[in-house]
C-alpha cells in the first residue's frame, strides 16, 4: 500500500525510533508498504518515520535498482568522504550540500531476524547514511552547508559545472 510520506515540520520526523523485536507479518507488510512507497514517490530511500513509524526500518535503492531492506541498522565501518547535493521525500524540492563518508559498512537485520550486511560506495553509502539518520530523529538539512536550494538553482549549478567542464 502506498503511504502517505510525512513533511519536515511533522515532529514524528524528529523522534528516535525503537528497535524491531517481532518478525512478523506486520513488519513484513511495513517493508512492503515502504518500498512501494518508495516506488511511487521515485525516490532512493524511505525510513518507517517518514510514513509515521517509530520503528527502526528503512528500505535503499542499490545501484542496481534492488530495494534493499534494512531492520535496525547500524553503521559499522566508514572511510572516505564524499560531499554532494542531497534531497529528501520529507523536504520536497529542497537540497542541500552535504559531506558523506565515500563507503560505508551496515549490519542490520532482514525481515525474518536473520543478520545481513551491506557495504556500499558512492550514492547508496549517502542513501544508507541519510535513512539511517531518519532514525535517529534527524534530517539532512541538519548537515547542509549553507542554506537550502531549490531544484531551479541546483540544475543552474549543474548546468554552469557543465559549461565550465567543456
Amino acid at each position: 500500500m502506498i503511504r502517505k510520506i510525512l513533511q519536515k515540520d511533522d515532529p514524528v520526523l524528529h523522534k528516535v525510533c525503537h528497535p524491531v523485536t517481532q518478525f512478523d507479518g506486520k513488519l513484513a507488510g511495513l517493508l512492503e508498504d515502504l518500498t512501494a512507497t518508495l516506488e511511487h514517490a521515485n525516490g532512493l530511500g524511505l525510513a518507517a518515520p517518514q510514513i509515521g513509524i517509530l520503528r527502526r526500518v528503512c528500505v535503499v535503492m542499490d545501484q542496481d535498482e534492488t530495494y534493499l531492506e534494512l531492520v535496525n541498522p547500524q553503521i559499522v565501518e566508514q572511510e572516505g568522504e564524499q560531499e554532494g547535493f542531497e534531497g529528501c521525500l520529507s523536504l520536497s524540492g529542497m537540497y542541500g550540500i552535504v559531506k558523506r563518508p565515500m563507503k560505508v559498512k551496515v549490519q542490520a537485520q532482514d525481515r525474518h531476524g536473520n543478520p545481513v550486511e551491506y557495504e556500499r560506495e558512492g550514492i547508496t553509502a549517502r542513501c544508507f547514511c541519510h535513512e539511517i539518520e531518519h532514525l535517529d530523529g534527524h534530517m539532512y538539512y541538519e548537515k547542509a552547508e549553507g542554506r537550502l536550494l531549490t531544484e531551479d538553482e541546483v540544475d543552474e549549478i549543474m548546468q554552469k559545472a557543465e559549461e565550465e567542464k567543456a
